[in-house]
């Protein structure tokens, strides 16, 4: 697993480096499960997924050697779009009855405006994943149960207690803990991106 200390833009550089094997498994267990959703709510079917996550995989791999990140010029996560929408519309484009979903987004704006909405919601439940992941190993199960009942479904405080043997107060004192644990996690993950 990617470690915390292993920023975006070192992984970048490790990319870059045709050298370095491992930046590539770090690469695909860090993004490979937000490409795979992304192309998901954009229609693709498993095995289209897949395709095109090896496409986006591919087009990384042709454009990383010599590449140098540069916050200034745009984020990465701005140029990780842009290398899977492409792939997924260059998909759609094979199938002609997908055609015009690659055109046109499902809310019926252009496919830009519709992807922009998209990757950025997603890329919004990528880092709460990741954050999520953090937790289980920081919190104990009482306290994630807790907070996943109360704070993620909304189930009542005093149901969640009953539920759990535990305190009412307890189920906020989790509550509060990890969401602030949550909050922190996601803003370092976002800083680290650059």
């Amino acid at each position: 697993m990617l470690s915390h200390s292993a920023t975006q833009s070192i992984l970048l550089a490790r990319l870059a480096d045709s050298q370095d094997p491992t930046a590539w498994a770090e690469f695909v267990e860090r993004y490979a499960d937000l490409i795979r959703r992304f192309c998901h709510l954009r229609g693709l079917s498993d095995a289209d997924t897949e395709d095109t996550l090896q496409d986006v995989l591919l087009s990384l791999t042709k454009s990383m050697p010599g590449f140098r990140y540069d916050p200034s010029k745009g984020k990465f996560r701005s140029y990780l779009k842009t290398v899977v929408v492409h792939a997924i519309s260059k998909k759609l484009l094979q199938n002609p009855r997908h055609a015009r979903l690659s055109a046109v987004g499902s809310t019926g704006t252009p496919a830009d405006e519709a992807d922009e909405a998209l990757w950025e919601s997603e890329w919004r439940q990528y880092h709460l994943r990741r954050a999520l992941k953090t937790i289980e190993a920081e919190f104990s199960h009482s306290d994630r149960q807790a907070f996943e009942r109360n704070a993620l479904r909304g189930e009542p405080a005093q149901n969640v207690a009953d539920a759990l043997n535990i305190s009412v107060d307890s189920v906020y004192q989790a509550k509060s803990r990890i969401s602030r644990r949550l909050s922190a996690l996601i803003r370092q993950q976002v800083e680290e991106e650059g």
